[in-house]
């Protein structure tokens, strides 16, 4: 046996200094030559077998710290920590596995430098979230922002969606024809379907020149509707979106344009489920969301999302949070007319029903639930999939999470059969691990940041990360 590929030269220098031996000690405990000693520190000769066990016995020293197996762990990990940074295009795979190989220790205090590094990070959104400031938000935090001011109401774009669709007479039996005609009698548009080869990577692309609107055929009819309204929207209102996002006072370009896109989404939800109709019929339907699909042809997303936007003056309905989360965690739409919100740096809930709704595809799944500060919710979630493309093509799976106030649930057909009254019956969630100050959470994944931890070698409890005291500031 010959460690042929590791550079463990400098490990076999670090031990001999360790020991206290010059080459020529080591060589004579280990019955070979000083230059052969040499050769191995500098990695001119690989470490056999045989150096290996009568280190072992001589030394009693553990073979593993000469092996390679740690090296490609290790190696793992710097990858992992330089990816996180700017130099990381400049670091060669070879060059991190040369290190993990020929200077562990070093290897072990970059990935320990990171890993602090991450962990400040976290603290300090952490505290940043608790004291209302912080880093500047990302682009796309800022623009949810905008809506969550708004209470994810935005007046005039679905005041006038809803004049739109009045005047256009567009019915929802045929939403995508009078879209169609609309764009063509006011805009010159023709509506026609992207070449093959873009079916698959692109939605709707408009070309100016030609004045042609061309959508992927792999889009429901309810999904050509609703790229046929944000098309529409940019053509009618983009002054009134432009001026909604100057209002805005968003930090650059990114943020604008995402605001933009976002602005429109929102005019064609309105054009498609105009407000006055919609309202009514989940008033009528008791929320129930298979039925309102079923009554206004769209999908079960889109309905989902229209609901959590029902919060006219004089005329409001239930105040929802919209969440759409996928199997890792990750919250990729976020939506409120309410006060509730999940930290964005300290994860999700494992308790959350949203993350259940995964066991159950297709299903609905409801939850009485308890936030930390009491208030408590009733919460419906189901999966979505969508493939665009044949055989082979890689589905996109979510949960929606649609959640309101428990004083509210009532109004809501899936409130039949719960007790409501009965304390007991709400499960506790919570913000997520790293900032959420339950302290006998037995799901807990992470210490809570800023909280010591009461860690004895006289108890273990059930209980993961028992903490004591209150999160510090």
């Amino acid at each position: 046996m010959a460690l042929k590929q590791a550079k463990v030269g400098l490990r076999l220098r670090r031990f001999r200094d360790e020991q206290g031996l010059t080459q020529a000690a080591l060589a004579a405990a280990l019955g070979i030559s000083t230059s052969y000693v040499n050769q191995m520190e500098s990695n001119q000769r690989p470490i056999t077998g045989p150096v290996l066990l009568r280190l072992a016995e001589v030394f009693d020293v553990d073979v593993q710290r000469f092996s390679t197996a740690e090296s490609e762990r290790l190696a793992a990990q710097m990858r992992d920590a330089l990816a996180d940074t700017a130099h990381a295009e400049q670091i060669s795979p070879h060059e991190t596995r040369e290190l993990a190989e020929s200077a562990p220790e070093l290897a072990r205090y970059v990935v320990d430098l990171h890993r602090r590094y991450r962990h400040a990070l976290e603290r300090n959104a952490a505290m940043s979230v608790e004291l209302d400031t912080g880093a500047a938000p990302t682009a796309y935090e800022e623009v949810r922002d905008l809506f969550y001011a708004k209470r994810n109401y935005v007046a005039e774009l679905d005041e006038a969606a809803e004049r739109t669709a009045a005047e256009a007479g567009l019915e929802q039996a045929d939403l995508v024809g009078g879209l169609t005609r609309l764009l063509e009698r006011r805009h010159r548009t023709t509506v026609a379907d992207l070449d093959p080869a873009e079916q698959e990577r692109t939605k709707r692309r408009f070309e100016p020149e030609g004045r042609v609107l061309r959508l992927s055929t792999l889009l429901t009819e309810g999904q050509r509707a609703f790229q046929l309204a944000t098309h529409l929207a940019l053509a009618e209102h983009s002054d009134a979106i432009d001026a909604l996002v100057a209002a805005a006072d968003l930090s650059g370009g990114e943020a604008r344009a995402l605001a933009r896109i976002g602005l429109a989404n929102y005019f064609a939800g309105a054009l498609i489920l105009p407000y006055g109709a919609f309202a009514r019929a989940a008033e009528e339907l008791r929320y129930d969301i298979d039925l309102l699909q079923h009554r206004f042809r769209v999908g079960y997303e889109t309905v989902a999302h229209r609901l959590s936007t029902l919060q006219r003056p004089g005329r409001r309905g239930v105040p929802f949070f919209f969440v759409r989360v996928d199997r890792a965690g990750n919250i990729s739409k976020r939506q409120s007319a309410t006060d509730f919100h999940f930290s964005r740096v300290g994860g999700s809930c494992p308790l959350w029903n949203v993350y259940e709704a995964f066991a159950h595809p297709g299903e609905i799944r409801t939850q009485l639930a308890q936030m930390p500060d009491g208030r408590a919710y009733l919460w419906v979630a189901r999966t979505v999939t969508s493939r665009y493309g044949g055989f082979g093509t890689p589905a996109k799976t979510f949960a929606i999470g649609l959640g309101c106030d428990l004083h509210h649930a009532n109004r809501l057909v899936y409130a039949d059969g719960l007790d409501l009254a009965n304390p007991a019956a709400l499960t506790p969630i919570g913000p997520g691990c790293k900032v959420c100050d339950r302290t006998g959470c037995p799901q807990r994944a992470f210490p809570a940041i800023g909280r010591p931890l009461d860690v004895t070698d006289h108890r273990s409890g059930f209980t993961p990360y028992p903490s004591s005291g209150r999160l510090s500031p």
